[in-house]
């Protein structure tokens, strides 16, 4: 819950105001072609983190000259990040700790 949440938040404070296709392929590039996120995942999620406020949104120009919606990290959507990291950092630590147990230790 939250992944891809937790992923757009990052990318655009990682890399600045960036239109949907881009942010996508940022993604699919970060997890080395392992995930795919397509226009059916993407707009969806910027669009209800549009309405949290995390985001905003400003239209613009593509480097290839099409009118673009470019989506850019709010300081309401940095706290969101911040928090959404920690809670991460908690949960990975945790199940690391359950994978490291051999069975006699369950």
């Amino acid at each position: 819950h939250g992944t891809l949440d937790l992923m757009i938040l990052k990318t655009l404070d990682a890399m600045g105001p960036l239109h949907g296709y881009l942010i996508a392929r940022r993604i699919e590039q970060i997890s080395d072609s392992q995930l795919s996120i397509n226009q059916g995942t993407i707009y969806p999620a910027l669009l209800k983190l549009r309405h949290r406020g995390w985001i905003t949104t400003k239209w613009g120009e593509s480097d290839t000259g099409r009118r673009v919606k470019f989506y850019a990290i709010t300081p309401r959507g940095l706290r969101q990040l911040h928090d959404a990291e920690t809670d991460w950092q908690r949960a990975m630590g945790i199940v690391a700790r359950f994978l490291k147990l051999s069975k006699s230790q369950l």
